[in-house]
């Protein structure tokens, strides 16, 4: 069953987008609101992966060969930040990136738990997709409140 497949996926994106919210605080730390903002974040990221983690083994139990990811997501997306005000943004850009694809592959899993009628999934889906859905919220106005900053005043 290809969900497993996408399961999978997700897990490491989650993580994934984890690690960069941690980066990102790390690095911009004398930005207080992105401080803890992004380290609130990085916690709600890794909840989703234990609320996802028990759907996870259910299905890996099914049996049957799993699907390879046709291309494997790649985590150096974040490795380490830049400095600066355009540093800052494009940090917030990186991050709004990874957030989208999260959220994006939530709402596939929620597609594929309607079909399945896995109601134990459709719960976990709607709770962490809204919950992402607000990181990639923040993330773009932060990144408005930059942007003039960044681009214009900065030099």
């Amino acid at each position: 069953m290809n969900i497993r497949t996408y399961l999978r996926m997700m897990d490491d994106a989650e993580h994934s987008l984890a690690e960069g919210f941690h980066t990102v605080a790390d690095g911009h730390s004398a930005e207080p609101d992105v401080y803890w903002l992004c380290r609130t974040l990085a916690d709600q990221c890794e909840r989703h992966r234990r609320e996802l983690e028990p759907i996870r083994e259910r299905y890996r139990e099914e049996g049957g060969p799993e699907a390879e990811e046709p291309e494997h997501l790649e985590t150096q997306l974040l490795s380490r930040t830049r400095s600066g005000p355009v540093g800052l943004l494009r940090d917030l850009q990186d991050l709004y990136t990874l957030a989208c694809f999260v959220d994006v592959t939530w709402t596939l899993l929620l597609q594929a738990a309607y079909g399945l009628r896995d109601r134990e999934l459709i719960d976990v889906v709607e709770r962490c997709d809204g919950e992402t859905k607000v990181q990639v919220d923040w993330l773009r106005t932060r990144m408005k409140n930059a942007a003039p900053q960044a681009l214009i005043a900065a030099r």
